[in-house]
C-alpha cells in the first residue's frame, strides 16, 4: 500500500500497487466502492500481465482517509488522484474507471492532461442530475445530517450485498457529500468534457442497461463506444472477458 497526502490538514489518499512496465494503469472505483474490489481480477489477467497497476481509493473510501471537511466533489477526487499519481510519478496513465470514478477521471484529464493518455470508462456518469433510480440519487435525496443518522444503513439495505460490502466501509458523510457532488456535476459537464478531450478514449455500456444517451454526439467526437453483452451496470464482473479486451485495446 502506498499513500499521498492530499489536502492541508495531513489526509492521506492511499491505493495498492503492482510492478511492472509502463504507461501505468490506474484504476478508479465507483460511488461507495473500492478500486482493488472490482478490479483486481482484471489486471491480473494474462493478457493485461506486466504493466505497472495502480488501485486508487478515492477519498472517504475503502483505505483512504475521509476528512469531515472535505468537499468530496468531482473536482475535489481528481486533485486528490493527481496527488497520488504525482507522488507515484506516474504520468500519461491509461486510467480504468468505474461508474462515479469515470467521471472523476474524466475531470482529471480535463485539469491535468499530462497525467492521462488514455480513458476506459464503464457506465461513467456524464451528466449531472441522474434519473431517480440512480444509486447517487437515492443518496443524495437525504439531507447530509440524515443520511448519516440513518439513511446510511437504510442505503446499506437497500443496495444489495455485494454494494453493501463496500459501501460499508465508506465514511457516511464523504458517501453522501459524493453523491450530492456527482448528481451537481461538473463545470463544464462531464460530457462536454469528454467529447473536447484528445486522447483515446472508450466508453463500455452494459448491454442491460439500455442504450447510452447522447451515443451519436460522443462518437462524433472520436469517443469509441462498445456495448457488452451480457452485462449490466458492473461489466468488470458480468463480462470480464469483454472488459479485459477494451482495457487491451483488442475489443
Amino acid at each position: 500500500m502506498q499513500q499521498a497526502t492530499f489536502d492541508s490538514r495531513g489526509s492521506r489518499i492511499r491505493w495498492t500497487e503492482a510492478p511492472g512496465a509502463g504507461p501505468a494503469r490506474v484504476y478508479l472505483h465507483g460511488l461507495g466502492a473500492m478500486s482493488a474490489v472490482y478490479h483486481a481480477h482484471i489486471a491480473a489477467r494474462p493478457e493485461l500481465a506486466g504493466r505497472r497497476s495502480l488501485f486508487v481509493d478515492l477519498p472517504g473510501h475503502g483505505t483512504s482517509d475521509r476528512p469531515q471537511d472535505f468537499g468530496y466533489t468531482l473536482e475535489d477526487h481528481a486533485d486528490a488522484v493527481a496527488t497520488a499519481l504525482d507522488a507515484a510519478e506516474v504520468a500519461g496513465a491509461e486510467l480504468i474507471a468505474h461508474s462515479m470514478g469515470g467521471a472523476v477521471a474524466v475531470v482529471l484529464a480535463h485539469r491535468r492532461p499530462d497525467l492521462v493518455s488514455r480513458l476506459v470508462l464503464t457506465e461513467a456518469n456524464l451528466d449531472a442530475f441522474p434519473p431517480p433510480t440512480a444509486g447517487s440519487s437515492g443518496i443524495a435525496a437525504y439531507r447530509e445530517d440524515e443520511f448519516v443518522e440513518g439513511g446510511h444503513a437504510r442505503v446499506l439495505e437497500a443496495v444489495g450485498p455485494l454494494w453493501a460490502a463496500t459501501m460499508r466501509l465508506a465514511d457516511p458523510r464523504a458517501l453522501h457529500r459524493s453523491a450530492v457532488g456527482l448528481r451537481k456535476g461538473s463545470e463544464p459537464v462531464m460530457r462536454t468534457l469528454l467529447e473536447g478531450l484528445h486522447v483515446d478514449r472508450v466508453f463500455l455500456q452494459g448491454e442491460h442497461s439500455g442504450e447510452l444517451a447522447g451515443r451519436e454526439g460522443l462518437e462524433a467526437a472520436g469517443v469509441r463506444v462498445v456495448t457488452v453483452p451480457g452485462a449490466g451496470h458492473n461489466v468488470m464482473f458480468d463480462n470480464p472477458d469483454a472488459f479485459v479486451a477494451a482495457v487491451n485495446g483488442t475489443g
